[in-house]
């Protein structure tokens, strides 16, 4: 099946799920032919067909709750119910039960694209080296959240950095899109539950963001509490592409809840599922970290030990699964994370290359 026919299908399949908005998913087949690291980014369905085959080995590896679609720009920062920041994995969309080895193999492969496009500034195999170092200390230790507090002044400095500048974010919510065609009332019923306060006047806007859930209706109430701003959004989930990819007659189960709620984790009080909508506080401290927006000095070795170390975070929510993918890990010789990698970079380049031209 070539990437064309692929997803046509996929998108048919997550059409009967929710309504999909059809500018949003125009432009998102737009940027699927700017660059491979935002192919891959928008093609988590396509991996999910390609991977197995391209590393077969690596699929038959123990199974956990997976987060799916991990890429280098699926990290962000939150406050924590103490308030304080928090940095880690801010993206569940694509979460399924998968070979652990899904996510460390997706995971190098994006920082290979990245590198690739100059997004960082180091070797591709010193990339993969520092994320299964990362993984190995954080399943070693049990786990441990990244709370920028007291501790990762380095990581702390990263974060800091990109907290945008409250004028400039305010501005850029309340120029968003006037909701042209009404808001379902399951959407309006999951902004509501997670305003402030119950009651507090907004407007509803529509948002775009995002890559691989470009397409999905994704709604924002913008109003003014105590004194300042507040913006909560409601993003439609479907159930993970690997189910599509799977081809599963089962009744399809959306993990997002489930994941966060195991992980090793100073979890984020404002992020709820509502029926089918995932809700989430969006404010300067609280956003998804571009790699471009990165400082020049960013300690990259450091920063994908720590993405290694997250990712067993998200791992270790499957209780007393640590022992297990340490005796597994130690079985595989040799940079086969490298090789994994390199074989993916391979097959994600070379659908885009198809993309581009059927474009």
């Amino acid at each position: 099946m070539n990437i064309r026919k692929a997803t046509t299908l996929y998108e048919q399949w997550l059409g009967s799920f929710t309504p999909l908005v059809a500018v949003d998913l125009d432009f998102k087949h737009q940027q699927m032919a700017t660059g491979a690291f935002p192919f891959l980014r928008s093609t988590f369905y396509r991996w999910m067909q390609v991977w197995p085959d391209v590393c077969h080995e690596l699929a038959t590896a123990p199974t956990v709750l997976s987060v799916g679609d991990l890429h280098v720009e699926n990290f962000g920062t939150w406050r924590d119910r103490e308030g304080r920041l928090v940095w880690g994995v801010n993206d569940f969309d694509e979460a399924a039960h998968l070979p652990y080895t899904n996510d460390l193999v997706r995971l190098a492969t994006s920082a290979y694209l990245a590198i690739a496009a100059n997004h960082l500034d180091m070797e591709c195999a010193a990339a993969s080296e520092a994320i299964l170092t990362g993984y190995r200390a954080g399943l070693k230790a049990g786990g441990r959240p990244f709370v920028l507090a007291e501790e990762h002044a380095w990581l702390r400095s990263i974060a800091q950095n990109v907290l945008r500048d409250p004028t400039v974010f305010w501005q850029k919510l309340n120029a968003l899109a006037d909701v042209k065609l009404g808001v379902p009332e399951t959407a309006q019923n999951a902004l509501e539950h997670g305003l402030p306060a119950a009651g507090i006047p907004h407007v509803v806007k529509h948002r775009v963001a995002g890559l691989g859930s470009l397409g999905h209706p994704r709604f924002v109430a913008i109003g003014e509490w105590q004194g300042g701003r507040f913006a909560r959004e409601a993003k439609a989930l479907v159930p993970s592409s690997a189910t599509w990819a799977h081809s599963t007659t089962d009744t399809p189960e959306i993990f997002y809840q489930t994941i966060v709620d195991r992980a090793v984790r100073a979890i984020d009080p404002y992020v709820q599922l509502q029926g089918h909508w995932i809700v989430r506080r969006l404010a300067p401290d609280c956003a998804r970290i571009e790699l471009t927006a990165l400082p020049e000095e960013r300690a990259e070795t450091q920063l994908l030990q720590a993405m290694g170390w997250e990712t067993a975070n998200i791992h270790l929510g499957m209780r007393g699964v640590g022992k297990e993918l340490l005796r597994d890990l130690q079985k595989r010789k040799g940079k086969w994370l490298d090789t994994a990698a390199q074989a993916m970079v391979r097959a994600t380049t070379a659908d885009w290359e198809a993309w581009k031209r059927q474009k």
